[in-house]
C-alpha cells in the first residue's frame, strides 16, 4: 500500500504575482469552500500608502501581513509591486476617469511600466513573481504545463502525421534546454537520460503548424492539426482556458496559485468585483504552503487535469459517464449548468491519498497533489521535456520502499529502469535541501534526513526519523506516517497472505512491474475516440469555426493577457463504449509492466468545405515498420501507458490478472466480442437468407473498415501479432511480451480440478466426502491446499523404493581387467549401502506419516486425547529426524561414490565395462532422488 510522498510547491512561486484585480479563475477544493484566511489589506488613512485602496477598500491581503513575502512586497510598494499602475491616484469606483487613470503605467520602484491585470501571467511572471523568484518564468516556459509537446507529438501518431516518435512541436516556439536545478546527482541523472533519450528530451521545439483548409481537402489527415488546436490545447498555462463550470482559472502562476470555485464567483470583500458574475477568483489570496490558504486544493489541478488520462477526477474517485443520474430533487440530472469540465460524472472510488480515512496512527484527510509531485515537476528544472515521464520524477518506492530495503536503501533510478540507462548500486540515503527550497518552502525538521526522489532530489516534505519511520508534512497542515514496506515484511504485519506472496515471496513483482500495476483500483477506459471535423459551412450560412487556443496564446499582448482567436474548422467528438474496472497490462518507457489505458483511439471523419465527405470512419497508420505493424504501419489508435491515481489499499486480486484475457490484451473475454465493425449493420426485416425486406431500410451501425478487433484487443491470442499502438512516446513501451504473457497466463487452471464432476461418483463419493463442499473463496483454498499435500503424500508413499536388482537385465559386459573390476564391486558396494539406508529412510518416513496421521485423528476424536496425539506428533518427529539424518548420510555415500565414479570415468577403460559403470552412475542418481523424494515429502 502507498501513502504517496508531499511535494510541497513553494508557496512563493507567485510571490507577489496574484493581486489579482478580478477576472482569473481556478478551482477551489473538492471538499469544503475555504474562506478567507487573511486580513483585509489596511484602509487608507489620511492619504498615506497607495490609492489602489480608495476603491477596492476590503480586498483580501494577497499575503499574510505580517509573513515574510508580504514584507517583502511592502517594500517596493503595495498592489504596485505585483500590478504596476498608477499609486497616485484615487477616487471612487463609478469613476471612470479615475480607474482609467490608476490603471496606466507603474512606479519607478518596479522594473516594468505599465499596469498588468494578471501579474502572474507567465508572459510577463518574469517581471512581476520573477522579483522575488528568478528564473521560474523561463523554466515554466519549457516545462509541459505550457509546451504540452507530448500531447501534441501522441496525437499526431494517432493521426498518422507524425513520422517518427521524435519531439518537434509545442504549443509555442521555445528554445534552449538546460538542466537549470536541482542536486548534482539529480543534474547527472537527467543528462544521461537525455543523452539516452534524445528524441524524447528536444533542444527546441517549433510552433504547432496550421495547416490550409485546402492542404486538408488533399490530405484529410492533417484535420488532426484543426482537432489539436481546438480542443485539446486549451489546458496549457499560456493562456485562460475555458470559460466553463470548473474551467475557471488564471494564467501562468496564477493557474495554480490564484483559487478559483468551480463556480467561478469571487467571495470576497472588494467592492470593485460583481459576486454574481462568473469568472473571478475566490478571493484575492495565494494559496501554496501551509502558510499559504493550506496548500493548492486537489480541484485547483483538476481544473486542467480532467482530459487527457484523467488522471486528475480520477484521484477524485470520478468518471465521464454519459447519463448524468441519479436524479437532483428537482428532477434534473447533471445537464446545463450541473455539467464539471462539461461533463456528466459517476463516482467510482477515490484513491486512497485522496480519501479522509486513513491509517490508524494518522489523522484524517487527504493528501493534495503537490504532497507528492515535487517544484521541479510543477516549474519544469530548464530543460524541455518531451512527455510526462521525462519530466516526473518520483516513484512509489520512494517513500515507501521495498519489502527488502528501506527507501534510503534504494539507488538512484529505483523504479524507472529505463532499458538504456545504466544500472545504479549504491544506496541513494537521505539529502539536505536545496537553495531553491530553503529560500521559498516549508521548512520542516530534518530528523534523519530528507527522503530523495528517484531521481535524487529531497523531499522537503517527507523526513526520516532517528528510529526509522518516514513522516510526510502535508500542505495542508497535516502530518502522516508512511507505510514502509520493510517494516510490514519484517514485523508480517500483511494484511493479507496474498500480499506477502505477491510483493515478497514473488520477488519478480517488484523487480518488473509498477506498484500501481496491482493497486490501482480502476482506470477510466473510454473505448474508440470518433472525432469527426467539419469544414465549410453550417445549415444557417455560416463557417464552421471553433477557438484556436494556439493561436490565441500566440496574440498576447504587453500586459500579458491575450485575445481569443478563431481557426476554420468545427470538432464533434464521441466514443464507442466505456469501461472503468480492471484495466489491459501492458509496458510502460521504463521497461515495467502498467496498467493501460485508451490514449486516444482516433477514428476519424472529414468533411470537407462543399459538405462531401473526404474520409470517413479512418483508422491511420503509423510508420512502415513500427510496432510490428509490417509495410503498412501499425494501427495508430493508442493504447496508452498510464499511472491511472486510483490506488488501493486492497490490490487487485491475483486472477483479475492471471485470468483475465483482458489483463494480457486478448480483448473482453478473449476477444469474442465486438466482432461486427468491419461492415454497415443494417436493423430491419430480414428474409429467410438474411436479406433485407424493406427498400426504404438504413444503415443502423457505420462500419470502420480497419478494426476486426475488440478495441481493448492489443494483441491477437492467436498468432502473438500487436493490432494497435501501445504508448506513442518511448521506444520500450509496448504490449507484455509473448514470454511475459506465456508466464502470466492461467486462463482455464480451474479445470484441472473441475474436470472430475462429470464422473459425479468420484467427485461426490471421493472428493466431497473426504474434504467437503466448500461455500466460499477461503473454504475453496483451503481445501486445495489440502488436496494438494494429500495427493503429494500419498504419492510419495506409493512410490517404491528404487532397487539396483529390478533394473533391466543388460547385455554380458565384455571381460573387465581385474583393476576395473575391483572398482565396479567398490562402486555396488556403495550403492548398496546407500539402497538400504534410503529403504530406512523411506520405512521411518513412512512411519512418521502414518504416525502423524494418527496424531490428525486423536485430534479430531476428542480433545482430550490431545496429549496422546502431541505424543505421536513429537515420535513422528524424531523419527523424521532420524531418517533425515540417514538420508543425509545417504547422500554423502553417494556423493563419494559420484566422486569415485568420476575419478573412473576420466581413465581409459573397455567400452563395455565403462557401459556398465555409467548404468550404475544412473541407478545410484535415481535411487538418491526418489529416496529424497520420499523423506521430503513424507516429512
Amino acid at each position: 500500500m502507498r501513502k504517496m510522498r508531499k511535494v510541497f510547491i513553494p508557496a512563493t512561486i507567485l510571490l507577489v504575482a496574484l493581486l489579482l484585480m478580478g477576472a482569473l479563475v481556478l478551482p477551489v477544493f473538492a471538499s469544503a469552500r475555504q474562506p478567507s484566511q487573511q486580513a483585509p489589506a489596511p484602509v487608507l488613512q489620511g492619504g498615506e500608502g497607495e490609492g489602489c485602496l480608495s476603491c477596492h477598500e476590503g480586498i483580501e491581503s494577497i499575503r499574510q501581513p505580517d509573513s515574510d513575502m508580504m514584507k517583502q512586497i511592502k517594500a517596493k510598494g503595495e498592489c504596485t509591486t505585483c500590478h504596476g499602475g498608477n499609486p497616485n491616484v484615487r477616487g471612487v469606483p463609478t469613476s471612470t476617469v479615475a480607474v482609467e487613470a490608476a490603471h496606466k503605467g507603474a512606479p519607478d520602484t518596479v522594473p516594468f511600466d505599465e499596469f498588468y491585470p494578471d501579474p502572474g501571467s507567465i508572459w510577463v511572471a518574469e517581471k512581476t513573481c520573477g522579483q522575488c523568484h528568478p528564473g521560474y518564468a523561463h523554466r515554466l516556459e519549457r516545462a509541459l504545463m505550457n509546451t504540452e509537446a507530448g500531447k501534441i507529438q501522441g496525437n499526431l501518431w494517432a493521426w498518422g502525421v507524425a513520422e517518427d516518435q521524435k519531439v518537434i512541436y509545442g504549443n509555442y516556439d521555445v528554445s534552449g534546454s538546460e538542466v537549470l536545478e536541482g542536486t548534482d546527482a539529480y543534474k547527472a541523472y537527467m543528462h544521461e537520460l537525455m543523452t539516452a533519450y534524445p528524441d524524447q528530451f528536444p533542444e527546441s521545439l517549433e510552433q504547432l503548424p496550421n495547416p490550409t483548409v485546402e492542404e486538408i481537402q488533399a490530405d484529410p489527415k492533417l484535420a488532426a492539426f484543426t482537432y489539436q488546436r481546438q480542443q485539446c490545447q486549451r489546458c496549457h498555462v499560456g493562456v485562460k482556458g475555458r470559460a466553463k463550470r470548473a474551467d475557471w482559472r488564471g494564467m501562468g502562476c496564477s493557474a495554480c496559485h490564484i483559487p478559483y470555485s468551480n463556480e467561478g464567483l469571487y467571495e470576497g470583500n472588494d467592492p470593485t468585483i460583481p459576486k454574481d458574475e462568473p469568472g473571478h477568483l475566490l478571493v484575492h489570496e495565494i494559496q501554496g504552503t501551509r502558510e499559504a490558504r493550506n496548500g493548492i486544493p486537489t480541484e485547483t489541478c483538476v481544473t486542467c487535469h480532467n482530459r487527457g488520462k484523467r488522471i486528475g477526477v480520477s484521484y477524485q474517485g470520478l468518471m465521464e459517464f454519459p447519463y448524468g443520474t441519479p436524479f437532483f430533487e428537482d428532477g434534473t440530472k447533471q445537464d446545463g449548468d450541473h455539467r464539471l469540465h462539461t461533463k456528466r460524472y459517476l463516482f467510482i472510488k477515490e484513491d486512497l491519498h485522496h480519501e479522509k480515512q486513513s491509517r490508524p496512527e494518522n489523522p484524517e484527510g487527504g493528501l493534495l497533489c503537490q504532497d507528492c509531485h515535487t517544484t521541479l515537476e510543477m516549474h519544469g528544472d530548464g530543460t524541455i521535456p518531451g512527455t510526462t515521464l521525462g519530466q516526473v520524477e518520483i516513484e512509489c518506492s520512494d517513500c515507501h520502499g521495498t519489502p527488502t530495503a528501506y527507501p534510503w536503501e534504494l539507488p538512484l533510478g529505483y523504479g524507472e529502469e529505463f532499458a538504456r540507462m545504466s544500472e545504479r548500486t549504491e544506496p541513494r540515503g537521505v539529502g539536505g535541501l536545496t537553495d531553491l527550497i530553503e529560500q521559498f518552502g516549508t521548512l520542516y525538521n530534518p530528523e534523519a534526513g530528507y527522503l530523495l526522489t528517484a531521481r535524487g532530489n529531497p523531499f522537503p516534505e517527507v523526513v526520516r526519523t532517528a528510529d526509522n519511520k518516514v513522516i510526510l508534512h502535508s500542505a495542508t497542515g497535516k502530518d502522516f506516517y508512511v507505510p514502509l514496506l520493510k517494516d510490514i515484511a519484517e514485523n508480517n504485519t500483511w494484511s493479507s497472505p496474498n500480499g506477502e506472496v505477491a510483493m515478497e515471496k514473488v520477488a519478480a513483482h517488484m523487480d518488473k512491474l509498477e506498484c500501481y500495476s496491482c493497486h490501482a483500483d480502476w482506470a477510466p477506459q473510454c473505448y474508440g475516440c470518433h472525432i469527426v471535423v467539419k469544414y465549410g459551412v453550417d445549415a444557417e450560412g455560416n463557417p464552421y469555426t471553433d477557438t484556436d487556443w494556439i493561436a490565441s496564446g500566440n496574440t498576447r499582448t504587453s500586459n500579458g493577457t491575450h485575445t481569443t482567436v478563431k481557426s476554420p474548422g468545427k470538432v464533434s467528438e464521441s466514443r464507442s463504449y466505456l469501461r472503468w474496472e480492471s484495466p489491459v497490462l501492458g509496458v510502460n518507457g521504463e521497461g515495467r509492466v502498467t496498467p493501460l489505458m485508451p490514449g486516444c483511439q482516433v477514428i476519424f471523419t472529414v468533411i470537407g468545405e462543399n459538405g462531401e465527405t473526404l474520409t470517413h470512419n479512418q483508422i491511420a497508420r503509423t510508420p512502415p515498420g513500427t510496432e510490428g505493424g509490417g509495410p503498412e504501419g501499425q494501427r495508430g489508435m493508442d493504447m496508452a501507458p498510464v499511472q491511472p491515481h486510483t490506488s488501493g489499499r486492497k490490490a487487485r486480486t491475483c486472477e483479475s490478472c492471471h485470468s483475465d484475457p483482458k489483463a494480457l490484451g486478448y480483448g473482453i473475454e478473449g476477444g469474442r466480442f465486438l466482432l461486427g465493425y468491419t461492415e454497415d449493420r443494417i436493423i430491419d426485416l430480414e428474409g429467410p437468407d438474411g436479406e433485407i425486406l424493406a427498400e426504404n431500410a438504413q444503415v443502423q451501425i457505420a462500419g470502420i473498415p480497419d478494426l476486426p478487433m475488440d478495441l481493448s484487443q492489443i494483441v491477437d491470442p492467436e498468432t502473438g501479432q500487436q493490432m494497435m499502438t501501445v504508448g506513442s512516446h518511448w521506444p520500450d513501451s509496448g504490449p507484455l511480451s509473448a514470454e511475459q504473457r506465456t508466464r502470466v497466463e492461467r486462463t482455464g487452471v480451474c479445470m484441472g480440478c473441475h474436470q472430475n464432476m462429470a464422473n459425479a461418483s468420484f467427485w461426490n463419493d471421493q472428493v466431497i466426502a473426504k474434504f467437503g463442499r466448500v461455500m466460499s473463496t477461503d473454504e475453496h483454498i483451503n481445501v486445495m491446499n489440502q488436496v494438494i499435500q494429500a495427493s503429494v503424500a500419498t504419492a510419495a508413499a506409493e512410490a517404491p523404493a528404487p532397487a539396483v536388482e529390478e533394473a533391466p537385465p543388460a547385455e554380458a559386459p565384455a571381460p573387465v581387467s581385474a583393476v576395473d573390476q575391483a572398482a565396479l564391486e567398490e562402486v555396488k558396494s556403495m550403492v548398496s549401502e546407500a539402497g538400504d539406508m534410503a529403504a530406512q529412510a523411506s520405512e521411518l518416513a513412512s512411519k512418521a506419516s502414518e504416525l502423524a496421521g494418527e496424531a490428525a485423528d486423536a485430534a479430531e476424536q476428542a480433545k482430550t486425547e490431545a496429549a496422546t496425539a502431541r505424543a505421536d506428533a513429537a515420535a513422528a518427529k524424531a523419527e523424521a529426524a532420524d531418517a533425515k539424518a540417514i538420508a543425509q548420510e545417504a547422500d554423502s555415500k553417494a556423493t563419494a561414490a559420484q566422486a569415485r565414479v568420476d575419478e573412473l570415468a576420466a581413465e581409459p577403460a573397455p567400452s563395455a565395462a565403462g557401459m556398465a559403470i555409467w548404468v550404475i552412475v544412473a541407478l545410484i542418481l535415481g535411487l538418491l532422488f526418489g529416496g529424497g523424494i520420499v523423506y521430503f515429502t513424507r516429512k
